[in-house]
């Protein structure tokens, strides 16, 4: 801990600037992504609507070889985004800028919270906390590229290309499209600081090595459910695809939380 003592207003006062600072490099991103937005959204935001993604391109090569993966062919997949509504071009280009702005800040931002907290910790709970920042940063990043790169693509790849009718056209608004590109590609970072809570759990004293052991098939088991929920095409490739990543977390947790404490043996106690 630090040797000086501060005062609750001094925490406050330091607690302000650190805010300052924060909004500061994540207003500074956002104007950054508000320049080159209009050069990269259809490269990257928009980049899943085309037959050339390098996901689609990767499945379409894999399926010569393996014949049950559905069709990923630039043939069968072409998408035309609408916009309906007349601020929403405007409201997007706002709103993914900010959102750059925001993933960029990232490791600033987990920077500055170190910095607020520190002083207040002991020499050893610092070493923990720093990894803790630090780890989950990369699997946010990480979660959300798994998010971005196999599971939005595969989920949209499916519903846009799925006919209920042939008298039924699919069009697309830019509304849901984001909507979902959003929400996707976020429930994916969340769910990759899975480890990160098994951590926490297990240096609370909640959880320990043995419990990853136990219930590993129903891991297996929650896996595969939680990926025929997620790619709704249902065929064994996306399956694989996306439930080896969600089982890489559980086997990744494994490895990060404490090994069991050794057990206590009472020895009987002798009397003469």
């Amino acid at each position: 801990m630090s040797d000086k003592e501060m005062s609750f207003w001094d925490h406050l006062e330091e607690f302000r600037w650190t805010l300052i600072r924060i909004i500061g490099i994540v207003s500074g991103l956002t104007i950054v992504g508000l320049i080159i937005m209009p050069h990269i959204f259809d490269s990257i935001i928009l980049a899943p609507k085309s037959s050339d993604f390098i996901t689609y391109r990767f499945m379409e090569n894999i399926g010569k070889y393996v014949p049950f993966l559905p069709d990923f062919s630039a043939d069968s997949f072409n998408v035309k985004i609408l916009n309906i509504n007349m601020p929403t071009q405007f409201i997007t280009y706002i709103s993914t800028s900010f959102a750059f702005g925001v993933l960029f800040s990232i490791p600033f931002i987990l920077y500055e919270l170190w910095r607020f907290i520190s002083p207040a910790l002991y020499e050893n709970e610092m070493k923990g906390i720093k990894r803790a920042f630090g780890f989950g940063g990369i699997m946010f990043v990480l979660g959300c590229s798994v998010g971005y790169f196999i599971v939005f693509p595969l989920i949209f790849r499916f519903l846009i290309t799925f006919e209920l009718s042939s008298e039924i056209e699919n069009m697309l608004s830019l509304d849901s499209y984001m909507s979902n590109f959003y929400t996707l590609i976020l429930i994916m970072g969340i769910v990759f600081e899975l480890p990160l809570v098994f951590w926490l759990l297990s240096n609370l004293g909640l959880i320990y090595r043995s419990f990853f052991r136990k219930y590993r098939r129903h891991a297996i088991v929650g896996a595969l459910l939680l990926a025929a929920i997620i790619t709704p095409s249902g065929d064994p490739f996306s399956l694989f695809v996306v439930t080896m990543p969600l089982y890489f977390l559980w086997e990744l947790s494994a490895l990060l939380v404490k090994k069991d404490p050794p057990l206590e043996v009472n020895l009987p106690t002798t009397f003469e």
